[in-house]
């Protein structure tokens, strides 16, 4: 692919609801620039952008894909985002580094959810924007309606710039309203394009809606709505330059039609995106901070300036290595050095390639100017989000801010073998994807893995199967209850056995009081030496293998303090063993004459729902035993806080979807213990764990 000028570079994101046709749209753009010389389809698994085995067996998207194509002597990098909840992060990854977005909407299920999260995704990066309103050949397909709900959803700036002619099976073609010219498909492909004059049934309606673009465009220039005040036509060249102008702005947000599975209406789009989309240039400086002094700086998106880059996607290849995908902000990067120097670690890499990626192919290039995408292998250190620069001019810039992951599951291995084999393997994969999460709790014994829902966890264990060789299986994770007092005992721990020779003798007598702020503390107020010095640890220990193991339900005991204040011993047959062995004895038996109580994990949780959904979040938080903090405004939104059991959220990701129909999200993070009412202590010591109970 011939370099071109930075002004005629285009860097687009494709963003949509599941389902709606991204992929293909993405797809049948690249087969009418010649980028491809066959339109794939998702169904038959031959897309370049879904090469994945995953995306393949599940026809849908689980990563951002990236393609280059030429159009009309620009460049256009495609970036083909997922389109489900639990691969957002690719998309915020992805919509981070482009210039603007192609928010495809289906034409039967018109304005989804996924439709507002990305939208408002593209609002944070205030991303111009083009609609294109898919399927059209589809039964039940309507134009109308759904650009009805464009405009509810997303305000006047919503313009169409063209109409379908015909609708369902009798879908034939496009009006582009600009050119007042109907394109249908020249060839059964749809590559070629063939103009005819508007059918006479649609010519009032095309004739208004131009005049609706007429006037948008001239509000977006002073020099325009002078001349469109006075009664003046404007010119085509005049329409365009205030369409470009209002596009780049977010002013205006042109709706196109067509159907990407058929080829048509794909051309006036990738038109649209030369005419109207922004060049790296248009966008302006990026800022950043001196990764010296801290202080912030900007770059011109120029080749002169310093080259710098910044990560949006990394990739664990079994064979290849690692791949790391990039886009430069300023400056041009050479290959010819073989070394990367990443400014947010502050060391420099050696690295295998430079290419340029399209789907699962590979270019291989020599340099890579400012503004361009591209990728390398085998860096080992560097990860998504880090900055990429020259050594001599240090820039660091802003992170991603990628949601936490909000689901949770214990993963075992199938084979015991391949115990140590896992955690390698997981982390491998969490280098390439920052919303999952991998845990090792020590209170459980269980490897817990976290991400944004059950498909994303589904996918990690195929990849880790795939890609490593590592089957497993997900269950539920154990909650990690603990056990405490609430009032203080005295008791003694004795431990006497003769069988011949030497016998068995220790005996100390315990005081177990709450330690609300602590979690263990052991105090020795032994005096007289009835019990020597050398075995008074051995009682410590003692306490301190008891409380691991637990004694109400079989979770660890936490908030004791442990006075030692008497005991007894024999010359002969004391040892550090007998009093361990006590330790035990009394600690069980005060422990449990102390008004033992379990504990559990509180998390505080923050829902981000819609108003209408806002009293069924309440009512299911309550059903969960949730204690509601307060309400707090949020554009149209409404934030619920609440303190919540950590054992009633393991499955509230799919709950609250449920129940929202996808349109809440939420947070939460551990806050701390607290008592867990008497009739579910019992429910939870009736199920203790099967621990062998020790001699005593």
């Amino acid at each position: 692919m011939k370099a071109v000028p930075i002004e005629r570079l285009r860097n687009l994101g494709i963003v949509a609801h599941g389902g709606a046709g991204k992929t293909s749209l993405a797809e049948a753009m690249l087969f009418d620039a010649g980028a491809t010389d066959r339109l794939g389809k998702s169904v038959d698994g031959t897309t370049v952008m879904d090469f994945d085995p995953d995306e393949i067996r599940r026809q849908i998207s689980l990563s951002a894909g990236i393609a280059p194509l030429e159009w009309k002597d620009h460049k256009v990098n495609l970036v083909d985002c997922p389109g489900f909840f639990d691969f957002v992060g690719e998309v915020k990854a992805a919509l981070r580094v482009v210039d603007g977005a192609v928010v495809v909407v289906d034409s039967v299920s018109g304005v989804e959810v996924g439709t507002e999260l990305v939208w408002r995704f593209a609002d944070a990066h205030n991303l111009p924007r083009l609609l294109f309103i898919n399927k059209m050949d589809r039964e039940n397909a309507n134009f109308d309606r759904v650009l009805s709900e464009l405009e509810e959803a997303f305000g006047k700036a919503v313009v169409p710039v063209a109409l379908p002619l015909g609708s369902e099976a009798s879908f034939k073609g496009v009006v582009d309203l600009l050119a007042m010219k109907a394109r249908l498909p020249g060839d059964a492909a749809g590559r070629q394009v063939k103009e005819t004059e508007i059918p006479a049934d649609l010519v009032d309606r095309a004739k208004g809606l131009r005049d609706r673009i007429i006037e948008a465009a001239a509000e977006n220039d002073d020099e325009l709505t002078m001349k469109f005040l006075e009664g003046e036509s404007l010119t085509d060249e005049e329409i365009y330059r205030g369409l470009a102008t209002g596009v780049r702005t977010g002013k205006i947000y042109p709706v196109l039609c067509g159907s990407a599975t058929r080829n048509i209406g794909v051309q006036c789009l990738l038109d649209a995106v030369v005419n109207w989309m922004p060049s790296p240039i248009d966008v302006g400086d990026v800022t950043g901070k001196d990764a010296k002094t801290g202080k912030e700086i900007t770059r011109q998106r120029k080749d002169s300036e310093p080259f710098s880059a910044f990560v949006f996607k990394t990739t664990a290849d079994p064979f290849v290595g690692k791949i790391t995908v990039f886009r430069v902000y300023s400056g041009v990067f050479k290959a010819e050095g073989n070394t990367l120097y990443n400014a947010s670690k502050g060391r420099s890499e050696r690295f295998g390639q430079l290419f340029t990626p399209r789907g699962k192919a590979q270019t291989n290039i020599t340099e890579v100017h400012a503004g361009d995408i591209a990728a390398v292998t085998k860096l080992q250190e560097t990860a998504t989000g880090d900055t990429l620069s020259a050594e001599s001019a240090p820039v660091i810039y802003g992170a991603i801010d990628f949601p936490r992951p909000v689901y949770t599951m214990a993963i075992v291995p199938k084979s015991k073998g391949d115990e140590d084999k896992i955690g390698t393997s997981l982390h491998r994969l969490m280098e390439e994807d920052p919303t999952f999460t991998v845990e090792r709790n020590t209170s459980t014994n269980q490897t817990v893995i976290s991400g944004m829902g059950d498909l994303h966890l589904d996918v990690i264990v195929e990849r880790l199967k795939r890609k490593f060789g590592v089957d497993a299986t997900l269950d539920r994770p154990k909650v990690a209850y603990r056990e405490t007092i609430r009032g203080t005992a005295k008791k003694q721990g004795k431990h006497k056995k003769q069988s011949g020779g030497h016998g068995q003798y220790g005996d100390c007598w315990l005081e177990l009081q709450p330690l609300p702020n602590g979690d263990y503390e052991f105090v020795d107020k032994i005096f007289g030496g009835v019990v020597p010095t050398q075995f008074r640890p051995a009682v410590d220990k003692g306490c301190r293998e008891i409380m691991a193991e637990g004694i109400l339900a079989g979770y660890p005991i936490t908030g004791v303090k442990v006075i030692l204040y008497d005991g007894s011993y024999h010359s002969v047959d004391s040892s550090e063993m007998a009093f361990k062995v006590a330790a035990h004895v009394g600690f069980k038996a005060a422990f449990m004459e102390a008004k033992p109580v379990l504990l559990e994990p509180i998390v505080q949780v923050e829902v981000t729902v819609p108003d209408q959904y806002m009293g069924d979040v309440i009512g299911d938080l309550n059903k969960k035993r949730g204690r509601i903090l307060g309400m707090e405004p949020s554009g149209r939104y409404q934030v619920v806080k609440a303190m919540v059991p950590q054992s009633e959220m393991f499955t509230y990701a799919l709950d609250l979807r449920s129940i929202t129909q996808g349109r809440a999200a939420y947070s939460m993070q551990f806050a701390h213990y607290e008592e867990v009412p008497a009739l579910e202590a019992q429910k939870i010591i009736a199920a203790r764990p099967k621990r062998a109970e020790k001699e005593d």
